[in-house]
């Protein structure tokens, strides 16, 4: 820290974090327009807004990622001029990123140790298991981060992060691949950090939580605050008119009696991904039917989406698609057939950072991919609808990808695949990280799309939305997948025992996952 950071004496009385009339532009577009915001000692603010409406981007400049081309920022009331995420730590600021900043080929020890101060391997490995067991938040310090599923590197980050004891922590979208269990605890240590004095920011779409967790709420619309309200006053109705200036989409009604057979999958075996072996998997789905798969991350449903897509193979009547055998097919191959697939992780896999929207329209349409550069204006085309259809956010068409906030990047992945009417899709966390709004127009177009005849696989950490969309519930866990079920079925308070591999013994099991040798 150095002393000209501070040009005022601090209060206990001031602002954690007080940010004054806050501008940022990016070209023609304003995403921060003069915004006021703070957050006092000991206190949780939620910073609630549609995707795109500027929350990352004021968050980013108080972490020292962004520079504001107006505007002030004090901590505990004296002025800052935040360079640098190194200089945010100095001052006690951790923030927790949507997108996470990890290195692939790094173990998760090493990235955990590259953000806190020097200090012996083993004493950091120690403090690691000792706050994974305390919160929940189990991670092996020697796993290398490229085999983890998204949510457990957003272990690897929360825990980062707490490490450092910041004075000042800002979580962006936190529980978005957490469990209910693991949400409660997390919510538990954060009120405790905030007892300790600790001021947090809590970035989330998810309007229960907000009233469960925050004493007030900010909310955000086109860059500005446009409301500060006391959450637990508020009605999630009421938070949602107030994010999206009015009321969000219903689901429309949903009701489509199953075709012939589109996916068949029997005693699937493949190597592992992501420390995961799928060992005798058997289901199938049936077109106009949208099957669900419920679980915590890291239970194999990384192993499971790769094979299914192609991205592994294995014996060829494994895997059946439209009737054909397509177990030794490739993705691209597989694309041919009729099969689309939205993964996980949005960047370095659904999409190329780097890219244009436009050139990333093309990637999965291989008519387009075969004489790409005789119809460059095709990924125009393509990428026009995409971003009218699904309401992105975009300065233009040949924005690259990896500038869009992280909603409006899964509204251009998911509009993309569903627009080339697929016979077949796999979608791995449909609305992770979507406002309530964009995330209703997603589930609408999934469930067009299965009134179409399309025979859809739906796997997702986000109950309410399995209960939404499936017309078959499975669950992963230690290892096995369980018998299948109607979500009428089963409670959510079941689903959460057998989501730790606690269904009856006796049902007949479809698919056996262990873990690699």
């Amino acid at each position: 820290m150095r002393a000209a950071d501070f040009v005022n004496v601090p209060t206990s009385q001031s602002p954690r974090l007080a940010m004054g009339d806050v501008t940022k532009r990016y070209g023609t577009v304003i995403a921060n327009d003069a915004v006021s915001f703070d957050v006092m000692p000991g206190e949780i603010v939620a910073l609630l807004g549609e995707n795109g409406a500027g929350k990352t981007t004021l968050m980013k400049i108080a972490y020292g990622i962004s520079q504001p081309d107006r505007g002030t920022i004090a901590i505990d009331g004296s002025v800052a001029d935040i360079d640098s995420p190194r200089h945010a730590r100095a001052l006690g600021i951790a923030m927790v990123f949507q997108q996470f900043a990890l290195f692939d080929a790094a173990t998760v020890l090493e990235n955990i140790a590259l953000g806190l101060p020097r200090a012996p391997m083993r004493e950091i490995e120690f403090r690691v298991l000792e706050l994974a067991a305390r919160y929940g938040l189990q991670v092996d310090p020697a796993g290398r981060v490229h085999d983890l599923s998204m949510g457990e590197r957003q272990r690897v980050e929360l825990l980062r992060a707490l490490l450092g004891r910041p004075r000042l922590l800002i979580l962006d979208e936190p529980t978005s691949v957490l469990t209910p269990p693991s949400v409660e605890r997390l919510f538990g240590t954060l009120q405790q950090l905030a007892e300790s004095g600790t001021s947090i920011v809590f970035i989330s779409h998810k309007l229960h939580e907000i009233r469960e967790l925050a004493t007030r709420c900010v909310v955000m619309r086109s860059g500005r605050v446009v409301a500060n309200v006391d959450p637990r006053a508020q009605t999630e109705s009421a938070l949602a008119r107030l994010m999206l200036g009015a009321d969000p989409r219903a689901l429309a009604p949903h009701h489509t009696l199953p075709g012939d057979v589109m996916l068949q999958v029997s005693s699937l075996i493949v190597n592992a991904v992501e420390g995961r072996r799928l060992d005798d998997v058997s289901f199938e789905v049936r077109s106009g039917e949208i099957v669900g798969i419920a679980g915590i991350s890291g239970n194999g449903q990384a192993a499971l989406m790769a094979a299914l897509a192609g991205e592994i193979t294995a014996r060829s009547d494994a895997v059946q698609l439209c009737g054909k055998p397509v177990g030794h097919l490739d993705s691209a191959q597989r694309r041919a057939i009729g099969m689309r697939y939205i993964p996980e992780q949005r960047l370095g896999h659904a999409a190329v950072a780097g890219m244009s929207l436009e050139d990333n329209a093309v990637l999965t349409d291989e008519s387009v991919q075969a004489r790409l550069l005789m119809h460059a204006s095709t990924g125009r085309v393509r990428a026009a609808r995409v971003v009218e259809k699904f309401g992105v956010r975009a300065a233009s068409l040949s924005q690259k990808v990896e500038t869009l906030s992280g909603g409006n990047l899964q509204k251009y992945i998911v509009g993309r695949e569903v627009l080339q009417a697929p016979r077949v899709l796999l979608v791995h966390q449909p609305t992770w990280g979507v406002d309530a709004g964009s995330a209703a127009a997603i589930r609408n177009e999934l469930l067009a799309l299965r009134a179409a005849g399309c025979a859809i696989v739906v796997v997702s950490e986000e109950l309410d939305e399995l209960y939404q969309l499936a017309d078959r519930l499975f669950v992963i866990a230690n290892g096995r997948l369980s018998p299948p079920r109607a979500p009428r079925q089963i409670s959510t308070e079941e689903l959460g025992v057998w989501m730790g591999g606690g269904w009856p013994a006796k049902q007949p099991v479809h698919a056996t996952l262990t873990p690699a040798a």
